[in-house]
């Protein structure tokens, strides 16, 4: 059974096409679910697109929720068409996401920390000059912001659980004990996270999270998922079949995916 659970549209300004596209090309893959998760809207702003080629504007949700349920009957014979969304957590505004969520029949959330420190996960530049002490508060407080987020109860799927390597390699020889915490609070909350292959298009190359994370994941008895996390159609269900195979070889016998919050497992 394939499925892609991580996908994106141009609505967020940094991917190509349209959810038609996407769907149509998990059709050709031969996909039998594809999840349409785009980034979540600033809430909290005051403003209706606080970071324009980021994320959605606020006033596109409800049309952007409309058009994949359309979507969904549309292709009700040839794919099972997911809603969810990728949202970004803020502890300090988590009432306000719980609320607009809640808005909505999301099949399942993405939960995703992208900011750390006022700073994205991704700016380049961002560990310069940094010493090690420096570094290791960084890591502990992105993991934290994770642990947050599962704890949370906003989220069926955690994304890129390690993704702060995009554009620092480095960051996994950062030595700290806060992943195996990190992954006992996400176990123990019932939470997925995801294996996603767009680590390919950043600095660290390979996929999110590593091997090595992984391999703990199965000690501490987390689920796991699937995202391309695709940002152009050509993505779609990308290394979905290695992915498979890595994760057998590990030791994992399953995977899940969500359909109306509730989770479905495919053997492996």
């Amino acid at each position: 059974m394939l499925f892609d659970l991580h996908t994106h549209h141009d609505r967020c300004g940094h991917a190509v096409g349209k959810i038609e596209d996407y769907i149509q090309a998990a059709v050709e893959k031969g996909l039998h679910y594809i999840a349409i998760s785009d980034h979540s809207p600033f809430f909290y702003s005051d403003e209706d697109q606080l970071h324009p080629g980021i994320a959605m504007a606020k006033s596109e949700l409800d049309s952007y929720v409309k058009e994949v349920l359309t979507l969904k009957e549309k292709y009700k014979d040839k794919i099972h068409v997911l809603l969810s969304l990728e949202s970004d957590y803020f502890p300090e505004h988590e009432n306000i996401y719980r609320e607009n969520i809640n808005k909505h029949p999301f099949d399942f959330v993405i939960g995703s920390v992208h900011w750390v420190n006022d700073a994205s996960i991704f700016k380049r530049g961002r560990w310069d000059g940094l010493h090690e002490a420096d570094r290791i508060k960084n890591k502990e407080d992105y993991y934290k912001l994770i642990q947050a987020s599962a704890k949370s109860g906003l989220f069926q799927v955690l994304g890129h659980i390690d993704a702060m390597k995009g554009f620092y390699p480095e960051f996994a020889q950062i030595e700290t004990p806060i992943i195996d915490e990190t992954l006992k609070i996400i176990s123990s909350e019932g939470v997925a996270i995801e294996v996603n292959t767009s680590g390919k298009t950043k600095d660290c190359g390979g996929w999110y999270p590593s091997n090595e994370i992984l391999e703990r994941a199965l000690h501490f008895g987390v689920d796991i998922s699937f995202g391309s996390d695709s940002h152009v159609p050509e993505r779609i269900g990308e290394d979905y079949v290695d992915v498979q195979k890595t994760l057998k070889e590990i030791g994992f016998r399953e995977m899940v995916y969500y359909v109306d919050k509730k989770r479905q497992v495919v053997r492996l």
